[in-house]
């Protein structure tokens, strides 16, 4: 049976497998490491107090890590492009198949959209008389066209090197997360040397409301360990040695979180810190008494503005060209380049949409942090329940990586991890301390909108299992036949 209009005939060449060790956990630390610990950090800090958000980050850390062993064991076993869109075919079928790889898509897509609007509002610091040539304004906010083109031109950037190959596009990572690790280490040395105690205090403020604040970011910051299964198909390494470079992601982003968190607070007092501009690449050049290593700073902030858009824009379109390769969308995203052997339609759809960004204004980066978050949780809650639900129906199937033993500790795993991103996702709700404003909820439901098109496209009755998605495309050509 031919696998899809996509490849049939294998007329479509397969993805390449090129990416080494390092090159996976650079493509997931970096995911996570964006430009919110740049101009986030400030916020946190006054939100909650130095360890109130130090322990709210941390207490995020643990949940993202407690998920991250379920893709972990998931990855070994299904090493595919697409990572949750294969894990919930297999496990709960094609509809909520596509409901979950739908959520994390939109997460994704939302932070390569926030990172194109980030660049030109960190490149405002360093040359701040980009703005020129005014267009309009959007919610208040005055958005110039020499502001707008800085992200514009970035994102055609970025996408061109991820058509040309996944390798080119990991070599980039790499080259980046390295400088990104230089600045972070000049931050902790200045905060050994220049920094003080005292101005860490007050240690704890804003109460439970403070704390929770944090913690309703954790989801857009931690997003990204999730890149390493949307890229397991491209991987060069055993499918065990995959999974856990998911939990060392993940670990390795919370020691940075903290530690970005902890080195900030000890530059300057509380109120003086509260008033800066991007509190980080203020705080950096407190610590070193120097405007030019706050400059380097934020050209760390640059860099993980890089990585975090490189990364989710490799996720995004392996995603999309697994559902268009199951005919959950059209079947043009699931097209590869004829030389690069990458999603290129895929790839030019969300770099369109990184292109359009930057022309709504830097107002859109709150609306996109806190429209994505929801999403991204409800794939975690999903993809968290259906490692529960194939130790409970697959208890033979093979997984190179076996979390929690073979007795009942991989099903409390599992399940902990369910609960704890149902919580995480009752926070967004109305009535609660760090409930969403009215215009990110209206691009949650946009984008959801959207997803009904194409999910109600999708048969009904396909029984989840191995043969999920050779079923559902014959049903669609079935259908196709009809007509």
């Amino acid at each position: 049976m031919a696998r899809s209009e996509v490849d049939a005939g294998q007329a479509e060449p397969s993805l390449l497998k090129v990416l080494g060790n390092w090159d996976v956990l650079a493509l997931g630390f970096g995911a996570m490491i964006g430009f919110g610990w740049v101009v986030l950090t400030g916020d946190w800090i006054s939100s909650a107090g130095t360890m109130g958000a130090a322990l709210a980050m941390a207490a995020g850390g643990l949940i993202m890590a407690v998920v991250g062993l379920t893709y972990a064991e998931l990855v070994a076993a299904m090493p595919k492009a697409g990572g949750e869109h294969n894990y919930l075919l297999r496990g709960m079928g094609p509809r909520w198949s596509f409901i979950g790889s739908w959520a994390i898509t939109g997460g994704y897509i939302s932070i390569v959209a926030f990172e194109a609007v980030a660049l030109p509002r960190t490149a405002t610091y360093l040359f701040p008389n980009l703005n020129a040539v005014p267009l309009w304004e959007v919610a208040g906010d005055q958005v110039h066209l020499t502001w707008a083109l800085v992200g514009v031109i970035a994102a055609v950037v970025i996408t061109g090197i991820n058509i040309l190959g996944v390798k080119q596009a990991g070599f980039a990572q790499t080259f980046v997360v390295l400088l990104l690790l230089i600045v972070g280490l000049m931050l902790v040395f200045g905060s050994f040397t220049g920094g003080s105690a005292a101005n860490m205090e007050p240690f704890f403020t804003g109460g439970m409301g403070g704390f929770f604040a944090v913690l309703v970011v954790v989801p857009f910051m931690f997003v990204g360990f999730d890149v390493i299964p949307q890229s397991a198909e491209e991987t060069r390494i055993p499918p065990r040695q995959i999974g856990r470079l998911v939990v060392i992601a993940v670990m390795l982003a919370t020691v940075w979180y903290v530690g970005t968190i902890l080195t900030t607070a000890s530059a300057m007092p509380a109120a003086d810190l509260a008033a800066t501009d991007i509190a980080t690449a203020d705080a950096m050049g407190a610590l070193f008494n120097s405007d030019t290593m706050a400059k380097v700073l934020i050209a760390g902030g640059i860099a993980g503005i890089l990585t975090s858009w490189n990364s989710l824009l490799l996720g995004a379109s392996r995603l999309m060209y697994s559902m268009a390769r199951s005919g959950m969308l059209p079947a043009w995203f699931g097209k590869l380049h004829p030389k690069y052997r990458t999603p290129a339609n895929a790839l030019l759809f969300i770099g369109g949409i990184s292109v359009l960004a930057p022309f709504f204004g830097q107002n859109m980066l709150g609306w996109l942090v806190d429209s994505g978050s929801p999403s991204i949780v409800i794939a975690y809650a999903m993809v968290s329940l259906v490692f529960v639900l194939l130790r409970v129906r697959e208890p033979n199937m093979e997984r190179p990586l076996r979390i929690g033993g073979r007795g009942n500790g991989g099903r409390i795993i599992g399940l902990a991890a369910f609960l704890l991103c149902l919580g995480l996702l009752s926070l967004y709700l109305p009535g609660m301390p760090a409930a969403l404003g009215a215009a990110p909820w209206l691009m949650f439901g946009l984008w959801w909108a959207l997803g009904l098109v194409f999910l109600f496209r999708i048969p009904s009755g396909i029984t989840p299992g191995v043969d999920a998605e050779e079923h559902l495309l014959a049903r669609l050509a079935a259908r196709r036949s009809r007509r």
